[in-house]
Parts: structure tokens; sequence; C-alpha cells
């Protein structure tokens, strides 16, 4: 690809994968609404999130081996179109059992726009370029994600969450016609990686491994202080107010700066090296959240953002450069051990809370830190090629 095309592709691809993880958090800050409004448990509202998830997970392995064998533009144009019109279809429904239907739909596909693209980036980018390149990937993860909670949460409740999902199927349908404008076809297809190795014979090399593992232990981490951060800021003696608990969230803005710094950090001192400073932030992050100040809760959950974010950067990025075949495949894997490390998180962090408060939460993930740290000091040295 050429340098000129590669400037000129980044702000549609950023786009595309923004719009894509809005889609996944929208009803987040609306939850006790939806809640209300239907008549159901807390329970069966948080369905509308967790399904997103659960069909991520699942599609994340097919859609994978799709990357790897067929052109981007169709994959794109399908999924966007798919998610685009499930968007519409959760606008309009009267039926919480059409929702939670329609947003499981809205997961399957969402790989489409976020794996393959990973995938993507990693077979047609040269090397140099690639730690940045995911760097500013992970960046549009944070900017979706809390951009999905404050257009469900603040820019349409004076007129109803409903109409969040119709701009968000707007803005992605927009994203996907300018990503499918802009990236090729990629290069061609060698008769090296005509033979691409099976997800088993992926997860028996150790180097991808480690990766997963970092990806379970850092979304593991994240996942738990911001799905429990609610509670805690509402019960004494901090007893904030959901206005102010949204506030918290603009933390986020911190990952869109982190993402790309955090890509040339790596090409400065190492993969290795920035995972484990990474690592470090993020704990010293979780021991400041302990002090019962709003003001100081907020700088821990910046701290909390930028080390995740370096993180994952840095082992997305590692794992891309690394790859020299199965990229689709290898990108799945690890999106699949990154969402399973948030299930596991938020659930095992839930006992924590319920027995000893939020310091039972921060001791737990602390000690999870311990994982994405240990890796880090092990790929400090010379990296062998998955």
């Amino acid at each position: 690809m050429h340098p000129d095309r590669d400037h000129r592709m980044e702000l549609p691809v950023f786009a595309l994968v923004a719009a894509a993880f809005t889609t996944i958090y929208i009803t987040q800050p609306v939850l006790p609404v939806l809640q209300a409004e239907f008549g159901i448990s807390a329970g069966v509202a948080s369905l509308t999130v967790s399904a997103v998830v659960l069909g991520i997970a699942l599609a994340n392995l097919p859609f994978g081996m799709a990357a790897d064998r067929y052109p981007i533009r169709p994959i794109l144009l399908g999924g966007g179109t798919v998610v685009g019109i499930a968007s519409l279809v959760c606008a309009f429904t009267p039926d919480i059992t059409v929702l939670v239907a329609a947003r499981f739909v809205q997961g399957l596909f969402i790989p489409s726009l976020t794996t393959c693209l990973a995938a993507y980036l990693a077979r047609t980018l040269p090397a140099e370029r690639l730690n940045v390149a995911m760097g500013s990937y992970v960046a549009a993860t944070v900017a979706g994600g809390l951009g999905g909670r404050l257009l469900g949460g603040w820019i349409h409740p004076p007129l109803h969450w409903r109409y969040a999902f119709v701009s968000a199927a707007v803005f992605l349908a927009l994203a996907t016609l300018a990503s499918a404008r802009w990236l090729d076809r990629g290069p061609p297809r060698t008769i090296a990686e005509a033979a691409q190795p099976g997800f088993l014979e992926l997860l028996g090399r150790p180097e991808l491994r480690r990766m997963c593992a970092v990806a379970f232990g850092g979304f593991f981490v994240f996942s738990s202080v911001f799905n429990f951060l609610p509670f805690h800021l509402t019960a004494p003696p901090i007893g904030a107010s959901t206005e102010v608990i949204t506030l918290m969230y603009l933390a986020y803005v911190v990952g869109i700066f982190t993402g790309p710094q955090a890509g040339r950090l790596a090409n400065r001192v190492g993969n290795g090296s920035a995972m484990v400073l990474g690592a470090a932030l993020l704990a010293l992050s979780l021991g400041v959240t302990l002090v019962r100040s709003l003001p100081v809760i907020a700088l821990g959950l910046a701290g909390v953002c930028a080390g995740f974010f370096t993180i994952h950067a840095s082992a997305v990025g590692l794992l891309n450069r690394r790859l020299t075949a199965a990229k689709g495949r290898a990108n799945s894997l690890y999106v699949l051990f990154y969402y399973l490390g948030g299930a596991a998180g938020i659930t095992l962090s839930g006992y924590a809370y319920a027995g000893w408060g939020w310091g039972g939460v921060a001791a737990l993930n602390g000690g999870v830190l311990a994982l994405p740290f240990a890796i880090g000091m092990l790929e400090r040295r010379a990296p062998s090629r998955i």
C-alpha cells in the first residue's frame, strides 16, 4: 500500500472501528430506563449489553477465518449492513425479546468490522507503521466505547434512547462506505499463506498464547473496574449521582491519546517494556481509586485507562508484527480471549465486591495484573515470529 494512501485511509478506518464500538455500549448508561420502560429486572435489562458481547465472542473465530480467505470490502459492506439494520430494529421494536435478539445479531457481525479490519491492517501495512496503526485502532475502540455511552446517556435522553440507535446506524453506514472506498484488496496471497495454520496449531505456539493471556488479564481488570465503579461511587460516604458517575466515563478520553502514543513508546522501548510500564501504571492507579475522594478517583481512573490501553496496544502491535500468516485467525483468538477475560473479570469481581467491597475488587484485579506484567518481562527478550 502506498504511504500517501496509508494516511488517507486512517480517518475512515478510525471512524469505522469507533462506529462499531459505539454500537456495543449504547444501552449501558440507560439500563435503568430500559428496566422501567419494559417492566423487566435489572438482569434482563443487562442482556442488551451482554448479548452483544456474547455474539462477538462466538463470531470472532469464523470471521477470523474469513479475513484470511476473502477480500475485505465485501466483508465490511455485508457486516456493516447487518449491524445497521439491527440498530434500526432496536430503535423501533416494542418487545424486549426482539431487542435482545437484535443486539445478539449485532454482536455476531461486529467482528466483520473489527477483527477483519485488524487482520487487513496487519497484512497490508509495513512493519514500521504497524505499532502506530494498531495504537490508532485501539484509540478508535476507546472513542467508540465512550461515544456509545454518551450517545445513549447524555445526547438523546431529552428525546428518547431509541434515537441513539438511529444515530448509530447512520454513523455506521457512512463509516462503512468510506472505509470500503479507501481499502484495497491487499497484496496477493502467497502459496505459503494459502496453507494457513488452524486455530489449534496457533494456540500451540507459546508466543500467541502469551498475547492471548495478556488480552485476558488486561480486559479482566478493565471491565471489572468500570462495571463496579457505579456501585462504589453511589455507596456511602461518596454518594455520587448518576450524572457525576457518567462524567467519570470521560476518563476514556485518555485512551484515545494513549493508543497511538503506546505504539510509539513500543517502537522506542520495545513492546514488552511497554506492557510492563502499562501494567505497573494500572496497578498504581487501582490503588489510587481506594481514596474516597471524587477528584482523586477521577485521577485514578485516568491512570487505569492509560495503563490498560498501553497494555492492549502493545500486545496487539506485538502480535501482528510477529505474524507471518493466519493474521485473521490469530487476531480473532486474541479478541476471543479479550472478551473471555472481561466476562471472567465481571463475574469474579462481583463476588469480591459482595464480600469485601471496592477494596476486594482492587485486590483481586491487582493480583491479575501480575499476568501481563510477567509476560511483558518475558517479551523483553528478542521475539520470535509466530
